[in-house]
């Protein structure tokens, strides 16, 4: 190395794939919250068995997801929701998150709509900018909340602030 020239960086090129998530995969998925968050998970592969979800995973070449997401159909007449949307967080800032919510704006035009929906929360401004630079508007707030467990196992209810964004798909 010369002097005045930086360390070597290195440039790793994951080749994605999308494919609905499946039981098998929730075992992998332990990145993307808590057992209780994934037995929610499990029901709403479920869901998508019935045709009321679609339940993405994103893969490299491994076939193991590195981000999922759901889009539900039942929310909103005429759009398809994004939520639960998660990337691996050591591989967060990679393009992962923009791959996901491109591969549900497909499967929502693909069911012939042509509006997405999703709820960010305030306290994640990464996750806004994301959808901002995608081409999200943001149109009201609304709280929401859910029930998680406690470190000790207990239920607890998280309660939160949202903001709605919207976005008409071409």
């Amino acid at each position: 190395m010369s002097a005045g020239v930086g360390p070597l960086a290195s440039r790793v090129v994951l080749a994605l794939s999308v494919r609905d998530l499946t039981y098998a995969d929730l075992v992998s998925c332990g990145w993307s919250g808590s057992p209780h968050h994934l037995t929610g998970v499990a029901k709403q592969i479920e869901r998508a068995r019935l045709g009321e979800v679609d339940y993405l995973a994103i893969c490299p070449a491994s076939d193991i997801p590195v981000a999922k997401g759901g889009i539900d159909y039942l929310v909103k007449e005429g759009a398809g929701t994004l939520w639960q949307l998660a990337v691996h967080p050591a591989l967060q800032s990679c393009g992962i998150g923009t791959f996901l919510v491109q591969a549900a704006e497909l499967r929502i035009r693909e069911r012939g709509l042509r509006r997405s929906e999703l709820a960010v929360e305030e306290s994640n401004p990464r996750a806004r900018a994301l959808y901002e630079r995608l081409g999200y508007v943001a149109y009201d707030r609304q709280p929401d909340s859910w029930e998680e467990r406690a470190p000790d196992g207990s239920p607890r209810c998280y309660e939160t602030m949202c903001t709605l964004m919207r976005k008409t798909l071409p």
